[in-house]
């Protein structure tokens, strides 16, 4: 029954940590949100936007997307990520696996279609230190332009 508990605290960490990057992203808070990500993260966006290896590569590329959306008039939280229908599976004592829907809106004044982007997130985690941190990254793109590798739940 302890160890049941613990697992559900875990997942629960988890979850906080994918929220947290959602929050602090939106909010243009690019080194909180580079704070949840291993040292050794991997993203990977697609052929849209490529794969990011390492913590300093992740932290080139949200900043220069920030910078160009401040160059732009772009504000905090003009674009939302949702992650909805999360499933969390522990692998092992430090690492971990979930899936998440993504569903993107803007939230500019005037915008014609608020819905950006849906897809599918498929992260790997692994706890570091005693804190649960973003080992991978992949997101799946659905609509406007698919971009699906279809690796299906197991």
């Amino acid at each position: 029954m302890r160890r049941e508990i613990e697992d559900l605290l875990d997942i629960e960490e988890i979850k906080q940590v994918k929220y947290l990057y959602s929050h602090y992203y939106d909010g243009g808070e690019v080194e909180k949100a580079l704070e949840l990500f291993t040292e050794d993260a991997v993203c990977e966006f697609g052929p849209r936007y490529g794969d990011w290896i390492g913590r300093d590569r992740i932290r080139e590329k949200y900043s220069g997307i920030w910078a160009t959306n401040r160059a732009n008039g772009g504000k905090p939280y003009e674009v939302l990520h949702a992650f909805t229908n999360p499933h969390i599976m522990l692998t092992g004592p430090d690492t971990a696996e979930g899936w998440w829907y993504l569903l993107e809106f803007t939230t500019k004044v005037g915008a014609d279609n608020p819905p950006r982007i849906f897809g599918v997130y498929r992260d790997e985690y692994r706890r570091v230190q005693g804190s649960w941190k973003i080992a991978r990254m992949r997101v799946d793109f659905l609509w406007p332009v698919r971009a699906f590798k279809g690796e299906p739940a197991s």
